[in-house]
């Protein structure tokens, strides 16, 4: 059966993907940044889940508005990074668990839950950045990755509640899931910033810390904040938070918090990293 080791939270922000990809984490605007993310790593080192669940979105690489899925799961043996533009990162080839996310998809869609499946699908720096925030620089990825995308680009998104849901339908997919495994499962994206307009470059630390505080400890209240709340407090990418509460749904109701990490600024971001491990 799946074990499932824990859920990580933590921001996706391309910058922290270049800042590594150009040898730049010791410089003086990084260092704290990086500094804070070793605690995680050796998180990550201990637990050595076999598989990883990345919960992210897509910035337009593999979709455009032509097609706005609200949530995909990729079920190909591999996943190669995607030309954001600029070339793809110099990171590894992300291997898929074709068996497990074959399994998520059907439990999910019995489940009502209507994902669309991709067969074939680079990844972004939504899903890359967070692998190298947890796993650094290797060779190749140590774990299996399952990618979960999910539309925070295009009005509507998902609510809060109905990702906070699906990660329940997740975890009752894993426990339904007959080989032994560890998995671990990320939330990422966020947490406030704004790229565009008058607001550009807003950062609320407050709301922040209490969305940090109770994502442990009452995450039913956060899975009832509005659409118009993520947009007035935390800027109009704060949304991407939302993604945070499917890791948690798929964590039991008591948890602990092993580690946190939250830096102003990476870029014009705040960055948060959070781990919780369900209270056996």
């Amino acid at each position: 059966m799946v074990k499932l080791v824990g859920g990580v939270a933590t921001s996706h922000v391309p910058s922290i993907g270049a800042a590594m990809d150009n040898g730049k984490t010791q410089e003086p605007y990084w260092k704290a940044l990086f500094d804070g993310y070793e605690p995680a790593r050796q998180w990550m080192r201990d637990k050595a889940p076999d598989v990883v669940i990345v919960v992210f979105n897509d910035h337009a690489s593999a979709f455009s508005l032509d097609l706005i899925p609200t949530f995909l799961i990729g079920v190909a043996d591999q996943f190669p990074p995607a030309d954001e533009g600029y070339g793809p990162r110099k990171v590894p080839m992300v291997d898929g668990h074709a068996e497990l996310a074959w399994h998520l998809a059907e439990s999910l869609i019995l489940d009502e839950f209507d994902m669309t499946i991709a067969n074939t699908m680079p990844v972004d720096h939504g899903l890359t950045v967070p692998l190298s925030i947890m796993c650094g620089q290797p060779e190749s990825w140590p774990c299996k990755v399952i990618p979960l995308c999910v539309n925070v680009i295009q009005y509507p998104p998902p609510t809060g509640m109905r990702c906070y849901k699906l990660g329940k339908a997740i975890r009752r997919a894993l426990d339904s899931f007959d080989e032994d495994l560890s998995v671990a499962i990320f939330g990422t994206g966020g947490m406030s910033h704004q790229l565009q307009g008058e607001r550009a470059g807003i950062i609320n630390q407050d709301f922040d810390t209490d969305f940090l505080n109770r994502l442990g400890s009452d995450p039913d209240s956060l899975a009832k904040i509005p659409h118009a709340d993520y947009i007035m407090e935390a800027g109009s990418e704060g949304i991407e938070l939302v993604m945070w509460l499917i890791m948690r749904g798929a964590l039991d109701d008591n948890v602990i918090e092993v580690y946190r990490h939250y830096h102003v600024p990476a870029s014009n971001t705040a960055a948060g990293l959070i781990i919780l491990e369900n209270d056996d």
